[in-house]
């Protein structure tokens, strides 16, 4: 049992350190043919940090774990924003540029919207299993592009919000290439260790993969989101750390969602439903938030029922497993 939770970590880690050094590589190169700081943080960067969601979701998506796919999805989406929200919302109140309350979040609202009727299309038709398939992923991957669309106009309109902390690393042809192939390499075989020994988890602790999913894989995998947001906090640069989260979230659900049903039709467990109230529960929690109190303000006592909600609820999923 030591051994797969050893190899987890492992995988967690090479995963993390994969994403980072193909971020800085493919950052580099992306700069050398002079492609602007803006396009490589709406890019690479952007999508460096949800790398480690998308190789997971890809290796369970193929080799037929469902629950790992959804588990990892809205784990993810739930940890950025009850725990990595709470624990950056204490460090200091979360002042919000008006574009990410007025815009960005209910988009992230809305994706959790889109994703519900998309999974649930069975159960609407009285059918008794329902599937997002490639028609489904094919949706959720266009609703990815527009989204892409309007933050590149939305940034080309105020270049302002791109702030000064996207910094592009300058490296050699050599070290370019060793960071590429490294990380990709890293990505490759971390994700091959975290679903493999996820599911030895599940087995050897007699719990569902959904429980694995929806806990270690998706803490593990929102680990960048986490460091980044935090360091954000601690620069008092408030618009990166709530930004980063509302991004990745709707990155997650439309991009790495899009792209694994795309690979393969993955099977729904109406019982994800649940954490999916809770996702649009939260979101909306944060948009009454930036209207409530001080406006555009995510205050640290806000902060504190995000970060308290999302530990009961998660130890309560727990002890129904056990």
């Amino acid at each position: 049992m030591l051994i797969p939770i050893l190899l987890l970590i492992a995988g967690l880690t090479i995963l993390i350190f994969g994403a980072n050094y193909m971020v800085e590589g493919a950052s580099a190169l992306a700069k050398k043919f002079n492609i602007s700081n803006l396009a490589i943080g709406l890019t690479v960067v952007a999508f460096g940090t949800s790398a480690p969601e998308l190789v997971v979701n890809t290796f369970a998506a193929v080799q037929g774990h469902q629950d790992i796919v959804f588990g990892n999805v809205l784990g993810s989406n739930n940890f950025n924003l009850f725990i990595i929200l709470g624990i950056t919302g204490l460090i200091t109140p979360l002042v919000v540029q008006s574009s990410t309350a007025w815009k960005e979040i209910p988009i992230s609202f809305i994706a959790t919207l889109v994703l519900f009727f998309l999974v649930n299309d069975g159960l609407i038709s009285n059918s008794e299993s329902s599937v997002l398939g490639r028609i489904d992923g094919a949706i959720l991957l266009i609703f990815f592009g527009l989204f892409l669309f309007y933050v590149h106009k939305q940034l080309k309109n105020d270049p302002s919000e791109t702030g000064e902390f996207i910094e592009v690393p300058t490296l050699t042809n050599l070290k370019m290439g060793i960071y590429i192939i490294a990380g990709l390499g890293g990505l490759i075989y971390g994700g091959h260790l975290v679903v493999n020994n996820a599911i030895l988890l599940a087995q050897s602790f007699g719990i569902s993969q959904k429980i694995i999913g929806l806990t270690v894989v998706a803490a593990g995998t929102s680990l960048p989101e986490l460091a980044t947001s935090v360091v954000a906090a601690l620069k008092r640069n408030a618009d990166i750390a709530v930004g980063n989260i509302v991004g990745s979230n709707i990155f997650n659900i439309f991009l790495i969602l899009g792209a694994s049903s795309m690979l393969k039709p993955i099977g729904f467990d109406p019982n994800f439903n649940m954490d999916i109230y809770v996702l649009a529960g939260g979101t909306i929690f944060l948009i009454l938030a930036m209207f409530t109190g001080k406006r555009r303000i995510l205050d640290r006592w806000e902060s504190l029922v995000l970060l308290l909600f999302y530990l009961g609820y998660t130890t309560y999923l727990v002890v129904q497993e056990l």
